[in-house]
């Protein structure tokens, strides 16, 4: 049985590229691990700095991550509270703007840098990865598509396993290339990290179908069962996650033509 994951799913990264400077957000939580991962990407001597996912309503953080500026761009990740919270106080702290990718627009150049847009649906419906170049050096900003510790929730009704199993395909592609998370360390390879995610998730749908054919009728029941190794303060977590888990199969059900199950994943 696959077993609730705490360690990297990869390597741990030896270190940052030359122009990643990491700002933890103290904000550390079951949820949050360590804290919020603020990136604040530029090539030394560039004109200003890119930053990647503010984080929370903290002063004493938003000021800390201002201090390295000055800011050319912002970047989010995603739009939950603990990445995305502090947003408007640091553009008025910093009179720096969002950086929003726009249709046919995908690649953005500012602080040295060459930044390229993956959107990356499955832990929210807005989630997106960066893939950023500096020189020689190259690594992808993965929000919380891919965790530096532990493995991370599909925020269902929001999130949505089939978009997530997708956009974890996706990133397979960046073979040695370090992944810079939302929460946790950074990893040497996205793409080590991906397939480990991907075979994860697919091992927990194996549980959660055993759970449904022994008879589990409710997504609270699958995990009593599938999460019975979990601290329960983190069932209502794997709640969103089992429900996403439900929705993906009740779906491969109907395009079957096996019915939905009757189960509860409202």
């Amino acid at each position: 049985m696959t077993g609730h994951v705490t360690t990297p799913a990869a390597a741990l990264a030896d270190q940052l590229p030359s122009w990643a400077t990491l700002v933890r957000a103290p904000n550390p939580g079951p949820m949050t691990l360590d804290g919020t991962n603020t990136w604040v990407l530029g090539v030394p001597g560039a004109d200003g700095v890119l930053v990647v996912d503010p984080g929370p309503l903290d002063e004493g953080h938003l000021a800390a991550v201002a201090a390295l500026g000055p800011v050319a761009g912002v970047l989010l990740t995603h739009t939950h509270p603990d990445h995305a919270e502090g947003m408007d106080r640091f553009l008025e702290l910093t009179g720096a703007e969002e950086l929003i990718f726009r249709c046919g627009w995908s690649t953005i150049e500012a602080a040295g840098l060459r930044v390229r847009l993956l959107i990356t649906p499955g832990h929210t419906a807005d989630s997106l990865c960066f893939v950023v170049e500096g020189g020689d050096e190259r690594a992808v900003c993965t929000g919380d598509t891919i965790l530096g510790r532990g493995t991370t929730v599909v925020a269902h009704p929001d999130g949505d396993l089939g978009d997530y199993l997708d956009s974890l395909t996706e990133l397979t592609a960046y073979d040695e290339t370090p992944a810079l998370p939302g929460h946790g360390p950074a990893l040497a390879d996205c793409a080590v990290a991906a397939r480990f995610y991907l075979a994860h998730r697919r091992a927990r749908l194996d549980q959660v179908r055993r759970a449904v054919a022994d008879g589990a009728t409710s997504a609270e029941q699958v995990v009593a069962t599938v999460y019975a190794d979990v601290d329960r303060t983190l069932w209502p977590a794997a709640e969103w996650s089992v429900r996403a888990q439900l929705a993906y199969l009740d779906q491969e059900n109907r395009e079957s033509g096996r019915g939905a199950g009757g189960l509860d994943i409202s």
